[in-house]
């Protein structure tokens, strides 16, 4: 019982609890506005699992700001053991969605299902880390860099293999971008991988995309395509007319004439911020966009402010994770992304998703907790040889 309340003391005087207040005020925020966007068919049930997801988050934060990141970094092995074999489940176990993908595991005795890629997100940013300070002082070489290139695409693989969604994998591939340009990787890979992606891309869109992502992604460019908005711009027609209709101060909570009906698909996951748009206006569009915008800063300020180069990468890469969702279900909405299913972190509805962000942030809060100096680690991008 002592330890347990020195514990708890620690964790009032040392945690990270403005990150923790903005956590909360996003999720409170976002019951709110799932409860508007799920009025017309019950909003109950949804209300009382997000609320117990955030509450399951907030113990979640508690118990990963008392955990040492290092200690469970050096096990990174096991990480990767423990990715492989929770993203295989969706081979033998993955539900399908309306959009034909299996990202979801779904039990009986749970509230909500499992997306085994929202998860091993956090895992994997941990093994990114590791793996990057290991090589810390040639971070550049090909070894270092075949690890991690090796590491990310096991990850996407498993993931677009077993579950057929291509939405899921795109933020590891971000993740991976950020963490290796500010880890100091050299330029010259990145010219080299671009290069690369630009000979195969045809390829690579024909190969791993069905017929009716490629169509998403392409409407984007050609405006011939589906131009009545009854096939694949259908749900970005919708989305733009909420946003347009709430004007600057929107039409009111339980209010919106397309919210209220049911007339945005997913409009309590993937497309809550055209509700917010629509009942809330652009002031509440702000407000929420603001919000957000804290959370990412406050991650990066920890980052920078702690001495280790690893735990500053962990806290890069959960900032380069929200802002990757931020910005395409933000621009799906606004018909600038193509349609990939990311929900609006901390305001969408999902269980899994919000239990991930928040064991995100949490791991950032330890990070904060145990600065650990390092004096060979001044700056957020180390200097390299461009030779």
């Amino acid at each position: 019982m002592q330890k347990l309340l020195s514990a708890i003391g620690e964790f009032l005087r040392k945690a990270d609890m403005l990150l923790l207040g903005l956590c909360v005020t996003a999720t409170v925020f976002g019951i709110v506005v799932i409860s508007s966007a799920t009025a017309y068919m019950g909003a109950e049930r949804f209300v009382l699992i997000q609320t117990v997801a955030m509450f399951l988050g907030i113990v979640l934060y508690i118990i990963l700001t008392l955990i040492d990141i290092d200690i469970v970094a050096e096990r990174r092995e096991i990480l990767l053991v423990f990715n492989v074999l929770f993203l295989s489940t969706l081979y033998f176990w993955g539900e399908a969605g309306d959009t034909g993908n299996r990202s979801w595991l779904s039990f009986s005795w749970l509230p909500f299902n499992i997306q085994p890629g929202e998860i091993c997100k956090i895992t994997y940013i941990i093994i990114l880390a590791k793996t990057m300070s290991i090589y810390r002082n040639r971070v550049s070489s090909l070894l270092s860099v075949g690890q991690m290139v090796v590491i990310l695409g096991l990850m996407v693989g498993l993931i677009v293999g077993f579950s057929s969604d291509t939405g899921v994998a795109l933020p590891y591939v971000f993740i991976f971008l950020v963490m290796a340009y500010v880890g100091g990787v050299n330029l010259g890979w990145f010219l080299a991988a671009g290069a690369a992606v630009a000979v195969s891309l045809p390829i690579l869109l024909t190969r791993f995309l069905r017929d009716d992502q490629l169509q998403r992604v392409m409407m984007i460019f050609d405006p011939t395509i589906d131009p009545t908005g009854q096939g694949v711009r259908w749900h970005t027609m919708r989305s733009l007319v909420s946003l347009q209709g709430g004007g600057m101060m929107g039409q009111g909570l339980y209010h919106g004439v397309q919210t209220q009906a049911g007339g945005l698909t997913a409009q309590h996951t993937d497309f809550i911020f055209s509700a917010i748009g629509e009942e809330l206006g652009m002031v509440g569009c702000l407000a929420v966009l603001l919000l957000l915008t804290a959370i990412v800063v406050r991650c990066i300020y920890v980052g920078v402010k702690s001495g280790s180069y690893m735990n500053r990468l962990i806290c890069i890469g959960i900032a380069g994770m929200l802002v990757f969702q931020i910005m395409v279900n933000v621009g799906m909405c606004m018909g600038v992304f193509p349609v990939i299913g990311l929900t609006l972190p901390f305001i969408s509805y999902g269980g899994s998703s919000l239990v991930t962000m928040y064991a995100a942030v949490g791991i950032v809060s330890g990070i904060r907790m145990r600065p650990a100096p390092d004096a060979t680690a001044r700056y957020i991008r180390p200097a390299y040889n461009t030779l």
